[in-house]
């Protein structure tokens, strides 16, 4: 097989025009038969007005040498590869025996994999979700939307699917993957409904229509593997027996059902406070970590398509998305975060009292707004204290606060209010795309003022790369707290806590930042679990 690298084709191209490129790249005759597919896609914009689409290409031919003479070995734009891709191996299963089915806590993407790899391999997991289905957790959801009457056990965080399944649905992830499993995770979720194409290109997204519809398909093939899914079942407790270690021997479900359990898997996702604290009573090691506060930004689509590809392919290219940082003098990091093209800022909120919002995009990303997390980087310096919940404590406060500027709902404001530091009482030319009610407010009131100071300073060296990115009436929405766990669980190399048998995952637990992140360790917990145990005989 020959993998073809930098084939560049204007936007609007055909299929046949694809296949002249690739022809012509090695000079090949009509006559001669080729197969070929598609192994990466993105866009060139860095020449505007000259725009393309990049892509590799993998070519099966025949007579593989004869094409490589023809086009010379020292083409580096041709290469011969091996005729599979690199493979995910599952491994060996273990001889320690399992007296009992073993439990997963969290129906999010990282106990979803989880589940479904167990259940695959035939361990019958048990997966406890103390959230709704994902049907009736939209519908609750919706209901919010509508009515401001928050269920706070089935909403934007809680319920199956977890937090991403009202997010923009992005499936890229910045970790190092050896072993196969970003593209088993791709390939997972194009066989429960994903189009083909998250396989090939650079930022793949399948927004959260496509989501709760995959996370349905996951859900019936795991029940078909003999795993079971309860719904509406909080871990509420974890019971212990004391040897020369401390040794997981049962859970406690809603407070009054004790299920045994030797193997747990905690992968409940960055907003469960409760359970957070239920563990660190219980006496789970854990330790405060670095996180991110700050606010949503919306623009017009049309400014950012226009800022990316230039006036003339604004309107023939897929919604533009950015990714933007800056460093401030005293060496705080301000950065976007889950930008959403054609987007929806969403309330968020999941306890009562508190407001938080995040960024929503549907599949065909076709709102008029997009929006993302302008964020800033925040250590327990920040908030004075190393207890290892006082992160959660920092960003209750922030969401009470918004809250209250927003009377319940989610407060908004020109960006140049924010600067001036006064209510925002007229719009300007951009109105909020929002799920959930909306309320003029001055978001700046929320923050302490070294946070404020470096949102507006980011904000405004984030125009000399978005030209209207500061512009005095772009929306800022407020509070985007919810952007990675305040927590970690601290678990080994073998993905163990100190108390043995309970395996923090994804997250919630401090070791992923992502539907992607999220998913792949959950595989790698599954696979630890699966190295260690021989299937339950049960």
């Amino acid at each position: 097989m020959l993998r073809i690298s930098q084939i560049r084709l204007q936007p609007g191209h055909s299929e046949q025009e694809l296949e002249e490129k690739i022809r012509k790249t090695l000079h090949l005759k009509k006559s001669e038969s080729i197969k070929y597919q598609i192994f990466k896609q993105s866009i060139d914009a860095r020449k505007k007005p000259d725009v393309y689409y990049s892509y590799t290409i993998d070519v099966e031919v025949q007579q593989e040498s004869a094409v490589l003479g023809r086009v010379g070995k020292r083409n580096s734009r041709i290469q011969k590869i091996g005729q599979k891709k690199m493979d995910y191996q599952m491994p060996v299963h273990g001889n320690e025996i399992l007296s009992h089915k073993p439990v997963i806590v969290g129906a999010g993407p990282a106990g979803l994999f989880c589940a479904w790899l167990l259940a695959r391999e035939g361990y019958c997991p048990i997966i406890l979700e103390r959230g709704a289905p994902v049907e009736e957790r939209m519908q609750d959801v919706q209901s919010f939307w509508e009515t401001g009457k928050l269920n706070t056990e089935s909403n934007v965080q809680f319920g199956e699917g977890g937090a991403g399944t009202f997010s923009d649905g992005k499936l890229n992830t910045l970790v190092k993957d050896t072993c196969g499993r970003s593209r088993f995770v791709l390939e997972t979720f194009v066989r429960f409904g994903a189009p083909e194409r998250i396989l090939y290109e650079q930022k793949p997204h399948i927004g959260t229509d496509i989501l709760a519809k995959i996370i349905r398909n996951m859900r019936d093939e795991i029940i078909t593997s003999g795993g079971e899914i309860r719904f509406h079942s909080r871990l509420s407790g974890i019971g212990l027996r004391f040897q020369d270690r401390q040794i997981l021997q049962k859970i406690t479900v809603n407070e009054d059902e004790t299920l045994p359990a030797e193997a747990l898997v905690i992968a409940i996702g960055h907003s469960a406070r409760d359970t957070f604290q239920m563990l660190y009573d219980s006496g789970l090691p854990m330790q405060a970590k670095a996180f991110a506060i700050g606010v949503r930004i919306e623009h017009p689509q049309r400014m950012i398509q226009e800022a990316q590809y230039g006036h003339i392919w604004a309107g023939c290219l897929p919604a533009a998305s950015y990714k933007l940082a800056e460093k401030m003098e005293d060496g705080r990091g301000v950065y976007t975060f889950c930008m959403c093209p054609g987007g929806y800022v969403v309330n968020a909120s999941s306890e009562e009292h508190h407001l938080a919002v995040n960024g929503m995009s549907y599949s065909g990303r076709s709102g008029y707004n997009a929006n993302s997390a302008v964020i800033v980087t925040v250590t327990p310096e920040d908030y004075g204290d190393r207890h290892p919940l006082a992160g959660i404590g920092f960003q209750r406060r922030l969401e009470s606060l918004a809250y209250l500027e927003g009377k319940g709902k989610i407060p908004v404001q020109c960006f140049g209010d924010f600067c001036r530091n006064q209510k925002t009482v007229r719009l300007g030319e951009i109105y909020p795309q929002a799920k959930g009610g909306y309320r003029l407010s001055n978001v700046r009131a929320i923050f302490p003022k070294e946070l404020a100071d470096a949102l507006e300073k980011g904000i405004y060296a984030m125009e000399q790369k978005i030209s209207g990115f500061a512009r005095e009436d772009a929306l800022l929405s407020g509070v985007e707290s919810r952007t990675s766990s305040p927590v970690r669980l601290i678990r080994s190399e073998n993905m163990e806590s100190e108390i043995r048998g309970i395996y923090p995952c994804g997250e919630g637990a401090g070791y992923a930042g992502g539907i992607m992140s999220a998913a792949m360790d959950g595989l790698k917990v599954a696979e630890a679990m699966i190295r260690r145990f021989s299937v339950p005989l049960i």
